[in-house]
């Protein structure tokens, strides 16, 4: 098994802060117990009671409120090194579901386990809460590419998005990298139909800016999909470690 300080969750957080030999300890602690899930099968469901989360050892999920009709809005994909129901193990009920888009594996980190790595290393704590916020600053952009953007802004600023996530955590290049949504994970994202995914990847791909196909993303003009996108990723906060 890789060591903790190569965990796709210790990755991250040192974008943040710099960590201990104590704080990766606590941190060993928290990756103990390694569950596999399947994909398409919910991990956690919506309404469920839980004093339990997850981190994102390997592999993809998404996170999902069902409406009525039997529609879905995705409100996050998560990749590895992110938390998985940090909310619910405060708020004691999930309020969305989470299902693998593959095979995974998760760490299954029981409150008590977390509020003790809390007690324990506080800078610790406060790298975690970056993270919560740095997550909560993602879906305020969602928020607002779904009701202002346009198609090709919305997906070109998601894509950009992800790239820079999965920067992070040492799985994506400034060439692209392997995504494994769907045309179908992307309409239930970016709140478009599927069709309507299909023809704005297709006007990125003519104008030279992106590729997605056969589950792995390209970018072509990586600075001209930035400016169509106006993306600007102050918002993810990757620039270093604050706290030493």
């Amino acid at each position: 098994m890789t060591s903790v300080e190569h965990s796709p969750l210790t990755r991250k957080l040192s974008a943040f802060v710099a960590l201990t030999k104590a704080e990766l300890a606590v941190l060993d602690r928290l990756h103990k117990r390694r569950r596999i899930f399947r994909a398409g099968h919910d991990m956690v469901h919506q309404g469920q009671s839980a004093q339990t989360a997850f981190i994102l050892y390997e592999g993809w999920v998404c996170s999902y409120k069902l409406q009525a009709d039997g529609t879905r809005q995705i409100v996050d994909v998560q990749v590895p090194g992110d938390f998985l129901g940090l909310r619910s193990v405060l708020l004691r009920t999930s309020d969305h579901s989470f299902e693998p888009i593959v095979d995974i594996e998760a760490v299954e980190v029981r409150a008590s386990d977390l509020l003790e790595a809390f007690a324990q290393t506080p800078r610790l704590a406060t790298a975690i809460l970056w993270a919560a916020s740095r997550d909560e600053a993602m879906v305020v952009e969602h928020l607002v590419g779904i009701g202002r953007r346009d198609a090709d802004v919305r997906m070109a600023h998601f894509l950009l998005e992800l790239g820079a996530r999965l920067a992070l955590v040492g799985m994506g290049r400034a060439e692209g990298f392997d995504c494994p949504l769907t045309q179908y994970h992307l309409a239930d994202t970016l709140g478009l139909s599927a069709v309507h995914v299909n023809r704005t990847l297709r006007q990125l791909r003519e104008r030279g800016l992106v590729t997605f196909r056969d589950g792995h993303v390209r970018f072509h003009d990586h600075q001209g999909l930035v400016d169509l996108a106006e993306f600007d990723p102050a918002y993810l906060d990757q620039t270093g470690p604050l706290l030493t």
